[in-house]
């Protein structure tokens, strides 16, 4: 059985976006500072053009996943990235309301029991790979559930003054971690990878 992993972009001051949705682009600068193309799956997502560390690192992780988990807010947001994920994997979506004009496929399978019946659909899809949750809402309910293994931290050098986190309003702290397991340096980035230690104190 894989590993259940969040991760994200972060700016050095710790948001994964600025305020009211900002700073994409200076928090993704290395998505396109470099010379080796990965694709996507997705119609409404241009090749990745990565620095040769990043590139390894992201290949490798991407072919280790199985299947991932995002809040209906980004599934909205991106407009279902036209029809498929990047990562070209089956996206579980967890939502108070499925939509009504989208049965589950192999593209998404749509979940409205919490994020242990998320987690648990997800391994199912993805078989002996990782299972990755989106950052925000999603990672922070699966921490405090006690079903994360490790979480990524993408570095981007940028003070970004506030917004989203990656575990959002985080109710049980402290939480500690091993590591970094993983360092690589990229272009405008640093990657650093981290195994959970313990899972959150009840308050």
């Amino acid at each position: 059985m894989g590993k259940v992993i969040t991760g994200a972009t972060m700016s050095l001051d710790g948001y994964l976006a600025g305020p009211d949705e900002s700073g994409f682009d200076l928090l993704f600068q290395w998505y396109e500072n470099g010379d080796t193309e990965i694709p996507t799956a997705s119609p409404d997502v241009p090749p990745l053009r990565l620095s040769a560390a990043s590139a390894a690192l992201v290949e490798a992780e991407w072919g280790d996943t199985g299947a991932l988990i995002v809040g209906r807010y980004l599934y909205d947001m991106t407009n279902a990235w036209g029809g498929r994920h990047p990562m070209d994997v089956t996206t579980v979506v967890l939502t108070h309301r499925r939509p009504e004009d989208r049965p589950d496929d192999e593209n998404f399978v749509f979940v409205t029991d919490g994020i242990e019946a998320a987690v648990a659909k997800a391994r199912e899809l993805a078989g002996d790979k990782n299972v990755v949750v989106n950052g925000g809402q999603m990672a922070r309910q699966a921490l405090e559930a006690g079903l994360l293994d490790e979480v990524g931290v993408d570095l981007a050098p940028v003070i970004l003054g506030g917004g989203k986190t990656l575990f959002g309003e985080l109710g049980a702290t402290p939480v500690q971690f091993e590591g970094p397991t993983t360092v690589v340096e990229g272009t405008g980035v640093t990657h650093l990878r981290y195994r959970v230690k313990n899972q959150p104190s009840t308050p």
